[in-house]
């Protein structure tokens, strides 16, 4: 059975534990080296990953295809729309099809159930890019950077402020499986399901849910914000409004504690969901949490293909 990488949930902490690992690993050993240049033992040699877009993407598209580069593989770009899937053929089929010319399959998708019939249909394994649902690569990603700051996650506080979005449900996914602790606060309207936090408690996760967000700041080691809107959210107005008391500013990083790191997946809205003088601050670790998808994401392709 394929090893597929499509929520945290589903994976055990120690697994999660080893990839984490071995992303710090590959990261320090090609330290200085120009970014095309293959990883020594060049695992991928001869595997090929197909990298599926539905949604467009900067992050995503160019850490996955140049970590397959390092680890001496190669990578088929597509979009939805010049595949025969944009024109009607069943996601099952493509799974079927796909499995036979590549090893491995990134997803980046508008529906976490067409993610979930691809893996449910290939033969090969398939990682979540993003769907509407999570985010668990950016998540390893954040994480790693936490760890790279000195910071040991278990125990760590950490404050996810705005919109409960997939970036959010995979920090609650995450949050049993590595001891961190979870502070959520949203407007009413915009926080994560109920059922979804209570079953990641009952896994031993710790999550608060604070409706003020000053509240939910005060005495947090990391502060998390993301974009108020998403691609394909239609209720624009409605959610700058709505969101308009959740900007993560200097007053919420003054009640944090005095090296509380600010974490932000991009792309960000200076004013909106964050100030300038925040992101571009001495706590924001924004651009390396980015750099950390290419190692995150390299780390999950030798574990979804076991080497």
């Amino acid at each position: 059975m394929s090893k597929h990488f499509l929520s945290l949930a589903d994976i055990s902490a120690g697994d999660l534990r080893e990839i984490l690992d071995e992303a710090h690993r590959r990261k320090k050993a090609r330290s200085g080296q120009p970014k095309g240049t293959l990883d020594t033992d060049a695992p991928l040699a001869g595997h090929v990953l197909a990298m599926l877009f539905e949604k467009s993407s900067t992050r995503t598209r160019f850490s996955f295809e140049v970590g397959m580069t390092q680890l001496g593989g190669t990578s088929i770009f597509t979009s939805a729309g010049d595949m025969q899937l944009g024109r009607g053929e069943s996601i099952e089929d493509t799974a079927q099809v796909l499995s036979r010319f590549v090893d491995v399959i990134m997803l980046r998708a508008n529906d976490h159930g067409a993610l979930v019939a691809l893996a449910q249909n290939a033969s090969v394994p398939v990682i979540n890019g993003l769907t509407d649902y999570n985010h668990p690569c950016q998540i390893m990603a954040d994480l790693m950077t936490l760890e790279e700051q000195g910071r040991d996650l278990k125990g760590l506080r950490l404050a996810w402020v705005g919109d409960g979005n997939n970036v959010a449900v995979s920090f609650i996914n995450g949050a049993a499986k590595f001891g961190y602790q979870l502070v959520i606060s949203t407007p009413t309207g915009y926080g994560p399901s109920g059922q979804m936090v209570e079953r990641a408690r009952a896994d031993g996760a710790h999550i608060e849910l604070v409706r003020d967000p000053l509240n939910a700041c005060t005495g947090v080691d990391v502060v998390i914000a993301d974009t108020w809107v998403s691609m394909g959210d239609k209720d624009i107005d409605k959610r700058m409004h709505d969101l308009a008391d959740w900007q993560v500013n200097e007053d919420l990083m003054e009640v944090a504690q005095r090296d509380a790191l600010f974490l932000h997946c991009l792309p960000a809205h200076r004013g909106e969901e964050v100030t300038a003088s925040v992101i571009d601050g001495p706590s924001s670790v924004v651009f390396l949490e980015a750099e950390n998808r290419l190692h995150a994401q390299k780390a999950i392709l030798l574990w979804c293909l076991e080497k």
